[in-house]
């Protein structure tokens, strides 16, 4: 599997119209040579550069396998992230420059799940369903 964005380029600067500082809203994300099978998608974007743990920026599940993820869209059923919200939170570092890991997971089902959950009982209910899975990883600095 392949995950590119036109907005960044693997590890490179993610802009500042998707992060807290900016419009807050998810990028244009597109996924290619996705497994034959594969039935639904599942995101995470996570922070593990974040103190005291890996902070969870976007947790979305039972996405439509059709290649792209719109600019702004909440596609799928929408997990809760480390903000306390559903849905994409931007980039929003403390202080330096973290790493941002967009990581999609093709599945040979849907999952079925109720909106709302987090990033643990997602990664639960994917076990011994992910038939393959692409990374991306964006940088962001609060200027």
């Amino acid at each position: 599997m392949k995950l590119t964005s036109k907005e960044f380029a693997h590890n490179e600067s993610i802009p500042k119209k998707f992060t807290c500082q900016g419009d807050d809203i998810s990028p244009e994300l597109t996924i290619e040579e996705v497994p034959e099978g594969a039935e639904s998608l599942a995101l995470i974007v996570e922070d593990p550069d974040a103190p005291g743990k890996t902070f969870d920026h976007w947790v979305a599940y039972d996405i439509p396998v059709d290649g792209k993820i719109p600019e702004g869209a909440a596609p799928g059923t929408q997990g809760v992230n480390d903000f306390g919200n559903t849905g994409y939170g931007g980039p929003c570092p403390p202080s330096g420059t973290h790493r941002y890991f967009f990581k999609v997971f093709a599945l040979d089902e849907h999952l079925g799940l109720p909106a709302g959950l987090g990033k643990n009982d997602l990664q639960s209910a994917m076990k011994n369903h992910i038939l393959g899975e692409a990374e991306l990883v964006g940088l962001y600095a609060k200027s």
